[in-house]
């Protein structure tokens, strides 16, 4: 997957515990209630060499997305940070995303935990549309962080915020994608992967 400027970053500060983070965002029966790209995720199992491979979907009004992928996390590192690195793919033609990879990374600091994702995809309806598509990808990936940081700091289940919250402007407390860092700090949205996402395929 080549296009450093392309790959989409996201970071947002969660002022939480991080073993908390790390089971909302790790345990599959939890992440899709936050994050507004899975409607549904099935793990397969763990191979041999520590990989776990899933299902997931992503339901639509009139068509359902199925593909598969593969995760390694890493929980304990000599810094004290966390990573997970993913790669995922789906024979559906209808899916503006036909496959790619990213990384999350889990960065404790005094005042909570930087939670960074980075990731590039192939664009499944080609590169023109992609150019209106991307945009919204990392509008989705954005609001969904700041959803996921609101039920880790306060308790407040994600459901109290469906994707039509985004029209009651006058709500205080509301997801915004807003408070979420989009441009990366360093060379590329990727320059912050771990060299687990390498033993991915």
């Amino acid at each position: 997957m080549n296009g450093r400027s392309r790959a989409l970053y996201v970071e947002t500060l969660v002022r939480a515990d991080i073993d908390d983070l790390w089971r909302l965002t790790q345990d599959p029966s939890l992440h899709p209630r936050w994050d507004l790209r899975f409607s549904a995720i099935e793990p397969l199992g763990v191979d041999a060499e520590g990989r776990s491979r899933f299902r997931y979907e992503r339901r639509l009004p009139l068509h359902r997305i199925v593909g598969t992928g593969v995760s390694i996390g890493e929980r304990t590192r000599p810094d004290g940070t966390r990573t997970s690195a993913l790669a995922f793919a789906t024979e559906d033609r209808l899916s503006p995303l036909a496959g790619g990879r990213g990384y999350w990374r889990y960065v404790p600091t005094p005042d909570g935990v930087r939670f960074i994702t980075g990731y590039d995809y192939v664009p499944g309806f080609g590169r023109l549309p992609d150019v209106v598509l991307r945009p919204l990808v990392h509008w989705m990936t954005a609001w969904s962080f700041d959803r996921l940081r609101i039920w880790a700091e306060t308790g407040v289940p994600p459901e109290r915020w469906p994707l039509v919250s985004v029209l009651a402007w006058w709500k205080a407390g509301r997801p915004r994608a807003t408070r979420c860092r989009v441009r990366s700090p360093r060379e590329g949205a990727m320059a912050g992967a771990p060299a687990t996402l390498e033993r991915l395929t």
